[in-house]
């Protein structure tokens, strides 16, 4: 269905052997996680392949594709050149590889930034992309073990590492980035509310 041999060899053709190397890491990391998470396998593996698909493309490509797209873009993605790809990328597999499918284009249109009230694969997607076998970065063990421990707190967690590498970079934080913080870090917090007064009886 998803014709995942022909995707990988116009990956392999279309990216640098690293950005390759790490999107075959993300595939193999969404359909673990998927499996664990009671999603779709294959699906989850088909968007984790495809969800750099024009990182590497020209600065003005992935622009062009951006303001050309539908999606919901906003001023400070707009202005942050770095988060064009996953916009970019998801309109180029809506129209290069006629895939519609809104839950596979939000999981790469939302990898980056993430979002409130994303749905498992999109989690999956974004959560995949920061523990893949290829990162490296101080936290990336903790990351992987709340993966698959506790989702939401990996949301959470993510989302927080994302903002202050931006902060650090003095860029700009997309509003979908800071309105999915505060969802998971609710969640996490209502989710932990309950917990105790279970425990309380």
């Amino acid at each position: 269905m998803y014709n995942i041999d022909e995707k990988k060899a116009y990956l392999k053709e279309k990216l640098s052997k690293k950005r390759f190397i790490h999107s075959l890491n993300v595939a193999d990391e969404s359909r673990i996680l998927a499996e664990m998470y009671g999603e779709d396998c294959d699906k989850a593996y088909f968007a984790g392949l495809l969800h750099d698909i024009c990182k590497e493309d020209p600065p003005e490509v992935q622009l062009k594709l951006t303001m050309e797209s539908a999606l919901s873009v906003t001023k400070e993605e707009l202005e942050s050149r770095p988060l064009w790809h996953g916009i970019a990328g998801a309109y180029f597999i809506q129209n290069e590889f006629n895939i519609h499918d809104i839950d596979i284009i939000n999981s790469i249109r939302f990898h980056t930034v993430g979002r409130a009230g994303m749905s498992r694969l999109e989690e999956i997607i974004y959560i995949a992309d920061l523990i893949s076998a290829d990162r490296d970065y101080k936290d990336v063990y903790k990351m992987r073990k709340l993966a698959v421990t506790h989702l939401n707190q990996a949301m959470s967690e993510g989302l927080k590492y994302s903002m202050e590498s931006v902060i650090k970079k003095n860029g700009l934080i997309p509003s979908y980035t800071v309105e999915g913080y505060n969802f998971y870090t609710r969640l996490n917090k209502l989710e932990n509310s309950d917990s105790c007064d279970k425990e309380r009886g």
